[in-house]
């Protein structure tokens, strides 16, 4: 069965990731090394990140782990696992990442293996008992293949386990609904992205005729 869709926001600006945790318009919050990098964020930061995203609503944030072997990847990821019960260690989709991740899940960490570009890739993650998976579908689309066809493969291949698939670079809501249609229930996008799927012109035309009319019947 489908899960029940599940938003997160994709970013490192306190103040974009703030108004969406504190409105409870997202379950939580993604980050990577690029994502803290745009946003002005040092990895000293880290702790202290998780501790404000957790107290203004977070139920999970991601941190990835770094090292070019899997020792070293393991060794930062026991740092963002110690953190606290709602943080999940993302790991990229190499050899070395496999190998930490499979130790990450014996160990009961919660881990998300990312930047993960084929099906094959998926079925490893999900043989290796990974909690989620992240496909890209933007960078996906722009080396040429067809993003959609192919995370709607990994999330067939995914299906049964315990390695649910959550779609990341996702460029407007009209990629999250597409992907909805596939069986995709995990989507994490820009703030933009997020506060655009809430919004619609005839939509706001209609709750300003609303307003009006309830002007109009006031005392």
């Amino acid at each position: 069965m489908t899960a029940a869709p599940r938003l997160y926001v994709d970013s490192a600006d306190l103040d974009q990731v703030r108004e969406l945790l504190t409105d409870s318009l997202v379950h939580g919050v993604t980050t990577n090394p690029t994502i803290l990098e745009r946003g002005g964020r040092r990895v000293a930061e880290i702790p202290d990140l998780y501790a404000r995203w957790v107290e203004q609503g977070a139920q999970e944030v991601f941190f990835q782990t770094w090292g070019e072997d899997p020792a070293t990847l393991l060794r930062n990821a026991e740092k963002i696992v110690g953190l606290g019960d709602k943080v999940a260690v993302k790991v990229p989709a190499t050899r070395a990442g496999f190998t930490a991740s499979r130790e990450l899940v014996s160990s009961g960490a919660t881990v998300l293996v990312t930047a993960v570009y084929s099906v094959a890739q998926a079925l490893a993650a999900s043989a290796y008992g990974a909690h989620y998976i992240a496909p890209y579908l933007g960078r996906l689309r722009d080396s040429g293949r067809d993003g959609t066809a192919l995370i709607a493969e990994m999330q067939a291949v995914c299906a049964g386990s315990q390695t649910e698939v959550l779609a990341a670079s996702l460029r407007s809501p009209a990629d999250l609904v597409e992907l909805r249609h596939h069986g995709v229930s995990y989507f994490t996008a820009a703030p933009e992205v997020i506060k655009a799927m809430l919004a619609d012109d005839i939509s706001d035309s209609s709750a300003a005729d609303f307003e009006a009319a309830i002007a109009r019947i006031s005392d």
